[in-house]
């Protein structure tokens, strides 16, 4: 395949893929606005030269279930980084792509549908089209556009009313090339009753060149049906984060964003729900830990349309060495969404003087019957508690460490022990 973006370059991959008529359709329609589009004109400076990325890199093997068929230095790639290890202990099933690919699928419980969204795309047809492109639409912004023209990989998950896992599902997503584009597209239904829990690890080596992912998810929550969608993304220091995550939620359900951004040169990430029905709930919870030649522009999003819907934020925001770490959100309590509250709290700590972090929050409330109540605080680490813990006979480094920690307990408490400990491990580095 030419690699140059291009109509023919699409047709080449839908082609490769052996798509039907309506997605070859769908992509060059998407690659037309993504023309049209020009970056967003809020966040971060986006540098792209599209014509140094490589927009589809395939996976060494075709996708398979059995661990001793994945081609020996991807398997060894993934081993390192623990994956495989997790899926053995405590995971109900996983999905690993590296770049455009996925290229290893196992789960463990037959009563649900999970595998790649290229593979859904042909087993389930009809199920497929009815939720793809439906929540998260092609032509919002440019990268939303260049996703459905390009997108490969990624999950598709369909949890039947009233299945609750007891294990969570995962995803691994890889960036393993230099100056590539991943562009994952996931959708995951939760149908009435159901419960899930869903993780996603993303991580890259460093380059000299710059690597983009542009990811698109689309959560669809059922009535009294739960889902809990937890991220570490720890992308490499030439990667641009440009992600769009949405759920819509329908009566008594509730959707929860676990979401840590410890990597890449630019995040622009802002997990959303949309609160539908009756006594819908929405939470995200987030870190972001921004270092030096790093913004990470992140937050979330909240819209209430039901009556009596709830929404809860929280965002921690570390910086340091320079780095720019920002909390951007939109909450809207609608006319119609009566007796509803939301609360959003932002606590940032900046760690010296070069560093850098900005509050950007839209709050939207039309009626007189709802709640909303937005806490902001930015400090330095207290002098006081440094001094107690030196005083005790901790260096000072560790006793940042230990501060450090105790700031993002409260997410990190929402993690699956694995999980925690390595985000642990992430930041002491």
């Amino acid at each position: 395949m030419n690699k140059q973006l291009s109509k023919e370059f699409i047709v080449a991959l839908s082609q490769k893929k052996k798509e039907p008529k309506w997605m070859l359709n769908f992509r060059l329609q998407a690659f037309n606005k993504f023309q049209e589009l020009t970056d967003p004109d809020f966040g971060p400076e986006i540098n792209l030269d599209f014509t140094k990325i490589n927009f589809y890199q395939p996976a060494a093997n075709e996708i398979t279930d059995d661990w001793q068929q994945v081609a020996c230095q991807t398997k060894q790639t993934f081993q390192d980084l623990g994956v495989i290890k997790a899926e053995q202990e405590y995971l109900a099933g996983v999905t690993n792509q590296q770049d455009s690919e996925v290229f290893y699928h196992k789960q463990v419980n037959n009563d649900i549908i999970f595998t790649s969204t290229d593979e859904a795309l042909k087993k389930y047809p009809k199920l497929f089209k009815k939720y793809f492109n439906q929540l998260v639409k092609y032509d919002e912004n440019k990268y939303t556009a260049l996703n459905s023209a390009l997108w490969s990989g990624g999950s598709f998950i369909f949890i039947p009313a009233n299945t609750k896992l007891d294990r969570p599902l995962q995803s691994y997503f890889r960036i393993e090339s230099a100056a590539v584009g991943q562009f994952e597209r996931t959708i995951i239904i939760v149908d009435e009753g159901a419960e899930l829990s869903y993780i996603e690890g993303c991580t890259a080596p460093t380059y000299s060149q710059i690597a983009l992912h542009a990811g698109v998810v689309e959560i669809y929550v059922g009535k009294k049906a739960k889902c809990k969608y937890s991220t570490i993304q720890n992308w490499s220091k030439d990667v641009y984060n440009l992600v769009t995550k949405r759920a819509i939620v329908e009566d008594y359900g509730l959707m929860e964003w676990i979401d840590g951004n410890l990597g890449s040169r630019v995040t622009m990430k802002y997990p959303s729900c949309i609160l539908k029905g009756y006594q819908a709930t929405g939470n995200s919870i987030s870190i972001a830990v921004a270092k030096v030649a790093q913004v990470l522009d992140a937050g979330a999003k909240m819209i209430h349309l039901g009556q009596e819907t709830k929404s809860n934020i929280l965002s921690k925001s570390i910086a340091q060495n320079g780095g720019q770490s920002n909390y951007r959100g939109t909450v809207k309590i609608t006319k119609e969404a009566i007796n509803s509250k939301a609360i959003i709290k932002c606590d940032t700590i900046i760690l010296d003087d070069i560093s850098q972090s900005d509050t950007f929050p839209t709050n939207i409330l039309a009626n007189d019957s709802s709640i909303l109540e937005h806490e902001a605080t930015v400090s330095k680490i207290s002098a006081e508690k440094l001094f107690y813990l030196t005083s005790k006979g901790i260096n000072e480094e560790l006793a940042k460490e230990l501060l450090i920690m105790g700031f993002i307990n409260d997410f990190k408490k929402e993690l699956p022990l694995e999980y925690a400990v390595e985000l642990n491990r992430l930041l002491k580095k």
